[in-house]
């Protein structure tokens, strides 16, 4: 699991180097430039059409950094155009050093220019160059960008060059991993180490390939820093696999009672429950309208059904809580739903079915997370239950409007979780889960293919599936989420990320687990 960071412990850990360690700030910036063009040429090398590479400076220390950087791209055999956004009398600090160490060094490179910005006109030197690389903003900037960084961005996004951005893409709000117009980056070399919004929000979308460079104080001052971000890897997956006895049985291999489906949406619950037997459950039950039921003879694999009465109303209600008791006590975790229906009935049914199993473990999905909202959810125990929601879904949930939530979406998550002792397995791209504690772990796997129907569907049964044969939550948890996305990644070597299914996912779940266990084993 890799540790995240904020943009403030960053900062001070530049404080700390310089204060501290003895280090001038100057040694640093150069530190960073050499890190720098080593990852960027480890990246880029072997594919750009030509050696001519374009910078955009800032006035801060993010432009030195570029400075620094351009020097190293010269002096190793590229022509470079650098672009500063301030001159001589507005810079300061390291990057004027870097600055004036630059404009002499291309005294003796003629092929190379610096330039100091006056208007949008000036990047049309950038049309030639293969690699394109933003150094204007660094992890202080916050809110949306003004001119001249607003038309820079805009012009740059459209180039067909390799674009790099220099610790974060220029717009982007480190703190909540946020911004209106965001330059789009295909590798992003963070300085120091990871960063928390560089990995989910606007941040997932902008920066590309992520990369880590050094400033040269190496992890020991890291290592001793409270962290609540991380960043799941394959090897969590792995840790957090059911263990299998030999000894096992049907009946204690995990037991899963699926409730979910309706006339309207009986697909969704079909697809959690055969998604149970894929991932080492014992048993998969499926609580579906009696009515329709033939529906789910048809199209569930080894799952079995239970038929409650609905009078042809093909969904759920108070009325039909006795004829799952049984089951829901038999169970060792009851996937709560998927395809249920919006009905009032249905909503107070699933109310009354958390209220009355207090210490069973739940999923709680789609449907059922509907049925939370208008704060009804304060009135229920959801200590350690899962409660598996998209953002809108959370949204509604929460009584907040979508772009609110999307701003603080880490804060709103940890605070959810916190407050109410569960577990928050956030969907999107990417998936988050919160723990109690008030941390995070962003997942790491996944493609665009994972957005379509079924998909959450099928991670809830996973999710079902794994917590039902084992004790622990959190791990548990990390593992089925990272499945769900290896299991889309593998099906890119045959389909690509238009032409994959929900049901393809289900089948491809064996193999993931697989490939996971063969790399750690």
């Amino acid at each position: 699991m890799i540790p995240l960071y904020s943009s403030q412990h960053v900062r001070d850990a530049d404080n700390y180097a310089i204060n501290s360690l003895g280090m001038p700030g100057v040694i640093l910036m150069e530190n960073a430039a050499r890190s720098l063009f080593s990852e960027i040429i480890s990246v880029v090398d072997d594919f750009l059409e030509n050696k001519y590479v374009g910078i955009v400076c800032g006035k801060g220390n993010n432009g030195g950094d570029g400075f620094a950087v351009a020097r190293h791209f010269i002096i190793n055999g590229y022509d470079v155009n650098i672009i500063s956004l301030g001159g001589e009398d507005e810079l300061k600090g390291d990057a004027l050093v870097n600055f004036r160490i630059l404009k002499k060094l291309i005294a003796e490179y003629t092929k190379s220019k610096l330039s100091v910005y006056e208007s949008i006109k000036d990047l049309s030197g950038f049309d030639e160059c293969s690699l394109i690389i933003d150094a204007m903003l660094g992890t202080g900037s916050r809110g949306d960008l003004t001119e001249p960084y607003k038309d820079i961005v805009e012009k740059l996004n459209l180039s067909s060059a390799f674009k790099v951005a220099v610790d974060l893409p220029t717009g982007l709000d480190l703190e909540n991993s946020s911004g209106d117009l965001i330059f789009k980056a295909d590798l992003t070399v963070t300085l120091s180490e990871y960063k928390t919004g560089l990995f989910y929000g606007k941040g997932y979308t902008h920066c590309g390939q992520i990369s880590k460079g050094s400033i040269g104080i190496g992890s020991e001052y890291y290592n001793k820093l409270d962290i609540t971000d991380y960043l799941i890897e394959p090897e969590d997956a792995y840790f957090g696999l059911p263990v299998k006895s030999l000894d096992q049985h049907k009946y204690s291999a995990g037991k899963v009672f699926v409730i979910a489906g309706s006339g309207n949406l009986p697909g969704a619950s079909f697809l959690t429950a055969n998604t149970v037997l894929k991932c080492g459950a014992g048993s998969s039950v499926l609580a579906f309208p009696d009515s329709i039921k033939i529906l789910a003879h048809q199209k569930l694999n080894s799952a079995t059904v239970l038929a409650y009465g609905d009078n042809g109303k093909e969904f759920l209600s108070e009325e039909n809580l006795k004829e799952l008791e049984e089951k829901i006590n038999w169970a060792n975790v009851v996937a709560i739903g998927p395809g249920l229906s919006r009905d009032e009935s249905t909503k107070n049914a699933v109310i009354e079915i958390l209220r009355a199993h207090k210490s069973k473990r739940f999923v709680i999905d789609a449907d059922a997370i509907h049925a939370l909202g208008n704060e009804e959810y304060k009135k229920l125990n959801l200590k350690n239950k899962v409660l598996t929601p998209h953002h809108k879904e959370f949204a509604d949930m929460s009584g907040l409007e979508l772009e609110e939530l999307e701003r603080n979406l880490l804060k709103y998550g940890k605070d959810f979780c916190s407050e109410n002792g569960c577990y928050l397995v956030l969907k999107g791209a990417p998936t988050i889960i919160f723990n109690p504690s008030g941390e995070s772990f962003i997942n790491s796997a996944g493609n665009p293919g994972l957005a379509k129907f079924g998909s959450g569907d099928v991670l809830t049964g996973i999710i079902s599936a794994f917590l039902a044969q084992a004790e622990e939550i959190e791990e548990t948890l990390i593992s089925a989420v990272y499945i769900h996305s290896l299991a889309a990644d593998l099906l890119l070597d045959e389909k690509t990320e238009y032409g994959y299914t929900s049901e393809d996912l289900i089948e491809e779940i064996p193999n993931a687990i697989k490939f996971i266990l063969k790399s750690f084993i």
